[in-house]
């Protein structure tokens, strides 16, 4: 399961404090808009269209460049997966990476290779992504190649078999040899069970195991179809692109089986508490989880802000309350955001001197004074500040914001850059203190992450001795 302060809004603050508290609001509003600014100009370069076969089509030229990033998102993800194909969007995507109808084998790879282009792609929950950069002259290959392979996909025994292994290598890699992760990833899915977010993306070994090529295929005809795609192009775009996107994809037929909308899922927040063991831990931590909302629930951008107001920025409430005598050696956060589902999560690891009940208390006591006072217009307009700069970023990118266009919204359709910060833009203190009393308040999952009897034990002693010394025993521990 992974802040730049801006000089205009150093001179926003500077000028709030010369002006009457009426007019405080209104400068911080201006200079937010100012700072947006590029984000409705560069929109206003998108060129969209759609298909007649439903594909979704994004184009936007940029100047200075002879590359082009190509995104293609098909909405499947694990949660469209069956009992007993678990991890099928997964493998599936690595398959595509193997062989169509007219470039069998590693043709794919050793094409884009020979351009110097670059290629990936990843599975999620609800999608699974595609990307490539290339030169702009070998656009109508690369999309002649990526319209075989979504369409035409060539699955050979053999294939299934070497992929069969490679996910299976890999699920060893980054879940079964890491300390912690597969244990505490059981017991937080378990906490979705019932839902089509209560199995893990990678899926599991027995069901790796059992896909056939019969399967795969049959998957492929169900979820990768023209109405689920969204394709984008960010770019050195030349003349003749839409039609060759017409020319290659305009003859996509959905299947006859209309997709059913994804579940709506609806979490009761309550307290949880449980504890994993693992032999090769190398020391205690602690893991908590808040459910949230989906991407499309309408406190999903308040709660975006709380989470970087409490755990992701530099200046987040976990990272000051390290800054001197810490209890922590270590936060990390990256919360989950699904269109149905969201979880905010926190992992600490604590100083020997400190307990994991003295870390989950401290975070109770910040999320608890939020939920009765509240935060400021100032820290409200900064969140906002910060949140506008990492999407500013993306225009800095051309294989991000393609990436980013691809994973637009159905409500964000002819809005993807301005539409989400519009709605950031809205929060108000009021609607932000009443995400933390509604999904901070009432309860989480908390998971102790315990290493062998040993060190447990050396920890405990360690918390009895003086602050210096705990300190210096750590030091050596660790």
């Amino acid at each position: 399961m992974r802040s730049l302060l801006m000089p205009n809004i150093i001179a926003s603050a500077a000028l709030a404090a010369a002006l009457p508290a009426s007019c405080t609001a209104r400068a911080d509003e201006s200079e937010l808009r100012q700072m947006a600014a590029p984000l409705y100009a560069t929109e206003k370069q998108i060129v969209f269209h759609r298909l007649d076969n439903g594909l979704q089509l994004r184009l936007l030229p940029l100047s200075g460049s002879r590359l082009v990033s190509v995104a293609s998102q098909f909405s499947v993800g694990s949660r469209d997966e069956t009992q007993g194909q678990t991890g099928y969007a997964h493998l599936f995507e690595h398959m595509l990476f193997k062989g169509s109808e007219n470039a069998p084998g590693d043709s794919y790879a050793q094409t884009m290779s020979s351009m110097s282009g670059q290629f990936n792609a990843s599975t999620f929950f609800d999608f699974t992504n595609y990307y490539l950069t290339i030169p702009s002259q070998a656009l109508r290959l690369g999309l002649w190649l990526e319209a075989d392979r979504f369409i035409r996909p060539a699955l050979t025994d053999q294939t299934v078999k070497n992929q069969q292994d490679t996910v299976l290598e890999e699920m060893a890699t980054s879940i079964d040899n890491q300390p912690y992760v597969r244990k505490a990833m059981e017991f937080l899915l378990t906490q979705a069970q019932g839902t089509p977010y209560g199995h893990a993306v990678i899926g599991s070994r027995k069901d790796i195991q059992s896909a056939t090529k019969a399967s795969l295929k049959q998957f492929h005809q169900t979820h990768y179809r023209p109405d689920a795609m969204q394709l984008t192009i960010v770019g050195d775009i030349p003349q003749n692109t839409l039609q060759w996107v017409e020319e290659e994809f305009g003859e996509w037929k959905n299947p006859a089986q209309v997709t059913s909308p994804p579940m709506q899922v609806q979490f009761e927040n309550k307290p949880v508490h449980g504890e994993v063991v693992d032999k090769r831990g190398p020391w205690p931590a602690l893991l908590l989880a808040w459910h949230t909302v989906g991407q499309t629930h309408e406190d999903a951008a308040a709660v975006s802000l709380l989470e970087a107001h409490l755990f992701q920025n530099r200046s987040s409430l976990i990272r000051q309350s390290g800054l001197s005598d810490p209890e922590q050696l270590l936060t990390y956060s990256v919360p989950l955001s699904m269109e149905q589902m969201g979880v905010t999560n926190l992992v600490m690891v604590p100083r020997a001197k400190t307990s994991l009940d003295r870390l989950a208390a401290n975070v109770e006591q910040m999320i608890e004074k939020i939920a009765s006072d509240g935060i400021s217009e100032g820290e409200l307009s900064q969140l906002k500040a910060n949140w506008l700069n990492k999407r500013l970023r993306l225009l800095d990118s051309p294989s991000l914001l393609a990436r980013s266009l691809s994973a637009s919204l159905k409500q964000d359709s002819l809005t993807p850059l301005t539409g989400p910060w519009e709605r950031i833009y809205a929060v108000s203190p009021p609607q932000l203190q009443a995400v933390a009393q509604s999904y901070f308040s009432q309860g989480y999952v908390r998971l102790d992450l315990l290493p062998p009897w040993y060190i447990r034990w050396t920890k405990t002693v360690l918390e009895w001795f003086p602050q210096g010394l705990s300190d210096t025993l750590e030091d050596l521990v660790l």
